[in-house]
């Protein structure tokens, strides 16, 4: 890593609309990082492929293998017209997986001016941060308001890791509410995410109201969470769809620098395409969310979607090497483990 990347990864304070933008390229999840290293995706030998698709288990849902994340330009500096921008890059190039969340900022209303053209083309997810029925209702009536839609495909019970699973399996909790609202058509399917502690996505999945788990998988947190190890085997054991997030171990320090391009993303340039193989190898997995920052790194995302084959044993094998190491520096970050 440069000089000019460490310097900008421990720069603090405000930063200006163009500041931002000009340092998105250097800025976390997106791989727009490849192009400021000198790679580009294999674009020529690409040319013309549609985005391969997945079957995301028992929704029998044919998903892109990357997913659109939203929540870095929702809780960013841009404003809704330049989120629609980005948005709009990455599913007019076959991106037709779409996860947002009523506090991502402004995603869902940039989402919301896209989606009424394109409905039938998207699998649209977004998520409820809550665990009773009552603050779930208000949730998902915003968020489809602000979708400017009548239902979603999938609803999760957001950061699972962090709420009471006795009070999300009560009868006023957030999942009964849930399954009223699949059978009475506003969401199509159920699901989990999170990031920390996976004990509490096993007892939720016991229930087997469970249709997807969005969780992070990553060549790096491989060696600080339980997910690759506990959960994933358990959606597989259920036919529970999988969807992989912080394929590039995230942003350096986790939650709080979503909105603060300065902080890098962890992932060297050169491992970026690794990274994104060893996420989408993982038996069960259907897609992998990426969230871009900048029109830029959505286009380079798909293309590194579109570049995707297994990993060799060899690459395999360099890039759990690297992850181990990584691991060492990031540490918890997302919360506990257990």
């Amino acid at each position: 890593m440069t000089k000019d990347n460490e310097r900008l990864e421990v720069q603090g304070g405000p930063v200006t609309r163009r500041q931002f933008l000009n340092r998105a390229g250097m800025a976390a999840v997106g791989a727009g990082l490849m192009a400021q290293a000198g790679w580009r995706p294999a674009a020529a030998e690409s040319a013309g492929r549609p985005l391969p698709t997945r079957v995301l288990g028992r929704t029998g849902e044919e998903v892109s293998i990357l997913g659109l994340g939203t929540a870095p330009v929702g809780e960013g500096p841009p404003d809704v017209e330049q989120a629609q921008r980005v948005f709009a890059a990455a599913m007019d190039r076959g991106v037709n997986y779409i996860d947002t969340a009523r506090i991502y900022g402004n995603a869902e209303e940039a989402l919301g001016k896209l989606i009424p053209d394109r409905r039938d083309d998207l699998f649209l997810a977004t998520k409820c941060w809550t665990d009773t029925a009552a603050r779930a209702e208000e949730s998902l009536d915003e968020s489809l308001r602000l979708l400017n839609t009548d239902y979603v495909d999938l609803c999760h019970i957001h950061h699972i890791g962090g709420k009471n699973v006795d009070q999300v399996l009560a009868d006023d909790g957030i999942l009964e509410y849930l399954v009223k609202q699949k059978e009475a058509g506003k969401i199509r399917f159920i699901g989990l995410s999170g990031h920390a502690r996976s004990s509490r996505f096993l007892s939720v999945l016991e229930t087997d109201q469970i249709d997807v788990v969005m969780m992070v998988l990553n060549y790096a947190d491989r060696n600080i969470y339980e997910f690759e190890n506990e959960v994933l085997p358990a959606c597989r054991e259920r036919n529970v769809g999988v969807v992989a997030m912080k394929a590039f171990a995230g942003i350096r320090g986790g939650f709080p620098y979503h909105s603060r391009a300065y902080v890098g993303c962890p992932t060297h340039p050169d491992y970026l395409q690794r990274a994104l193989g060893y996420a989408l190898d993982l038996e069960g997995v259907a897609c992998a969310v990426v969230g871009p920052y900048n029109v830029e790194q959505a286009i380079d995302n798909v293309e590194m979607a579109l570049a995707y084959e297994p990993l060799s044993e060899t690459e395999r094998a360099e890039i759990i090497e690297y992850g181990e190491r990584l691991a060492q520096e990031l540490g918890p970050r997302y919360g506990e483990v257990s």
